[in-house]
């Protein structure tokens, strides 16, 4: 079932890109992507899409930080974390290697995240997805945002209120294209 990688900038351009593994803001303090891109499996990006156009109507969006993963980066981030909680071993892969994982928020019209349980990849009870000791905002918006993505069968992570995998992640092959070579 392996479908092209579809780049969500050029695809879905109302979906707020903020690609952390392009910047020093992340949990390795430094740059380990070459561009901010992101980009998912073609019917995955079209659920993201079907998702983001529902927020809309809300008055709503999407910000994603994270996307596909080329393996060789899920073992950069192995060899700074090597825990299975939070970070998949690269001998199995994750989600994210196969382009049918994402790392996402909610946002307003105006682009402002909206209050969350912590911040993106923090390693944490209080990231785990269903932490009980939230501010009832961070609660609300965190329930919203797992409801919106799995009206089109995203499963969040147990342990991070902010990932979400396809529902058919399995049937998708490992990747290691760098972003480069993909558009």
């Amino acid at each position: 079932m392996d479908e092209p990688l579809i780049n969500l900038a050029l695809n879905y351009p109302h979906i707020v890109l903020d690609i952390r593994y392009a910047t020093t803001n992340n949990f390795l303090g430094k740059k380990i992507y070459s561009q901010p891109k992101a980009y998912l499996r073609k019917s995955v990006a079209e659920k993201i899409g079907r998702i983001q156009q529902r927020l809309e109507k809300k008055g709503l969006g999407l910000k994603i930080w994270d996307a596909y993963r080329p393996l060789p980066v899920q073992e950069k981030l192995w060899e700074t974390i090597a825990d299975e909680r939070y970070v998949a071993d690269p001998k199995k892969g994750s989600s994210h290697n196969r382009g049918a994982a994402v790392d996402l928020t909610l946002v307003t019209h105006d682009k402002i995240e909206l209050v969350m349980p912590t911040e993106f990849d923090s390693f944490s009870e209080q990231a785990h997805s269903g932490a009980l000791t939230l501010s009832p905002e961070s609660g609300l918006n965190r329930d919203l945002l797992r409801d919106a993505m799995a009206s089109e069968g995203f499963i969040v992570l147990p342990t991070e209120w902010w990932h979400f995998d396809d529902e058919y992640t399995a049937s998708y092959s490992l990747l290691s294209t760098p972003f480069e070579e993909l558009d």
